[in-house]
């Protein structure tokens, strides 16, 4: 939904940041925010706030990275249209004006899909009118791309072609709906809740995808048991029989999420948490080639560098005492747009086309072989996390997290498994 804002209040907004829908989000069910280019933000949560402070320095390679807490309004304006909009907390004016703001949403525009031109809005430039006309404009948009998010959203999984002209990753803002289901669901909980608080702490964490032209995102829900020390006794039974009858209790992992770029047919591909949930292991194991595959051939490069991250991450968690990770997602994400190929006899020139990433190595290096593509591990979403040093803990377990690293442990067999198939 698009928010708009009269003139009157362009200065009660200059010192916020106008937060959208994080559109690659995948699975989980906090709703997931847009602060910049490089930055997101979800609800905080203080057992999650504490692991993030309190993170020890060999994970951090493998956790986003955290960024500091925001206080979050619900706002909505004469029309119903409903947005979230994140200031400094009291006392912290610094908070925002810390983070590089360069490519976010700007701290005083009024508008959310205002021409980029128009960024930098003055007070007295603004008309009520001009404000009233691309109000009713947008809500046209609006109310088609609600459509289709509508059918979208009821399907668990799906195809989405993009169109063959323009450039792909810019096409991509809009077609996420598990992002807009997140999303749609936090604006009606706030909405619900604006009578009695409206001013919510966010924490800020790094955007993962933000290196990616066209982002490849693959939500794991590691470990055989999902609840958490504190979780009442329903929601104990409710998590132990989603383990019981999916791949959590045979692999210690499941699917919780995908989105994937398929070159072939130009289609991105979504699968959600609730087919994850349906799948046997032999069905995980072709989620997870569908995964690598971009609808023409099998990614096969990207194998060996997830199984050495997941190998790291397996020792370094092998080396945690008394951390439980229950409830946490790993995250496996790579471009579904390719570095080109560069013949042997290419022309210094034709590295020009190199994503900058790329461009770092030597000219020779990529005259003789294809480009190199990058993958990242994380894991992510800490709400349910516990170890001693969490001092108002009644259970302090002891030793490692076994279910998490017997799941990593069948990821990478199973990855394995992909990988030798493929290459007979």
């Amino acid at each position: 939904m698009s928010p708009a804002f009269g003139a009157m209040e362009v200065e009660h907004y200059a010192k916020g940041v106008l937060l959208e829908p994080f559109v690659h989000q995948v699975g989980g069910h906090s709703c997931v925010l847009r602060f910049n280019e490089s930055t997101i933000c979800k609800p905080l949560i203080q057992r999650e706030h504490q692991f993030y402070e309190t993170l020890p320095t060999e994970m951090r390679k493998f956790t986003p990275q955290y960024k500091g807490v925001v206080s979050v309004s619900f706002e909505e304006d004469e029309d119903g249209n409903l947005c979230l909009i994140a200031y400094p907390l009291k006392g912290d004016h610094g908070n925002l004006d810390s983070i590089d703001n360069s490519d976010c949403e700007p701290k005083n525009k009024l508008l959310r899909w205002a021409n980029k031109k128009t960024h930098l809005l003055e007070t007295e430039k603004i008309t009520k009118e001009w404000v009233r006309q691309h109000r009713k404009e947008e809500k046209i948009k609006s109310h088609k791309l609600e459509e289709e998010f509508e059918w979208l959203k009821s399907s668990e999984v799906l195809y989405y072609s993009l169109e063959k002209k323009g450039n792909v990753s810019s096409q991509m803002k809009h077609h996420n709906p598990w992002s807009m289901k997140c999303h749609q669901q936090q604006l009606q909980r706030m909405k619900e809740n604006a009578k009695h608080r409206n001013q919510h702490k966010f924490i800020l964490l790094e955007n993962l995808t933000s290196r990616y032209q066209v982002p490849c995102v693959l939500d794991l829900k590691m470990g055989t048991r999902q609840h958490g020390d504190d979780a009442s006794e329903e929601k104990k039974a409710n998590q132990i029989r989603k383990c019981q009858q999916s791949t959590s209790a045979v692999i210690g992992v499941r699917v919780c999420g995908m989105q994937v770029y398929q070159t072939g047919s130009g289609q991105l591909m979504f699968m959600n948490k609730y087919h994850g949930r349906k799948l046997s292991v032999q069905g995980f194991k072709e989620a997870l080639y569908q995964f690598f595959h971009n609808g023409r051939y099998l990614r096969r490069e990207l194998f060996e560098p997830v199984i050495k991250k997941l190998t790291e991450l397996k020792s370094v968690l092998e080396t945690q005492e008394s951390y439980r990770f229950y409830s946490s997602s790993l995250l496996i994400i790579y471009d579904g747009k390719e570095l080109p190929e560069v013949a042997v006899d290419s022309d210094p020139e034709d590295l020009e086309d190199l994503s900058e990433e790329s461009s770092d190595e030597s000219a020779g290096a990529y005259a003789y072989k294809p480009a190199v593509s990058t993958v990242d591990i994380r894991m992510i979403d800490f709400a349910h996390t516990t170890c001693r040093h969490y001092g108002e803990d009644s259970i302090v377990h002891e030793g490692q997290d076994t279910g998490y690293i017997f799941g990593l442990q069948s990821l990478i067999d199973i990855i394995t498994e992909i990988s030798d198939e493929s290459g007979e």
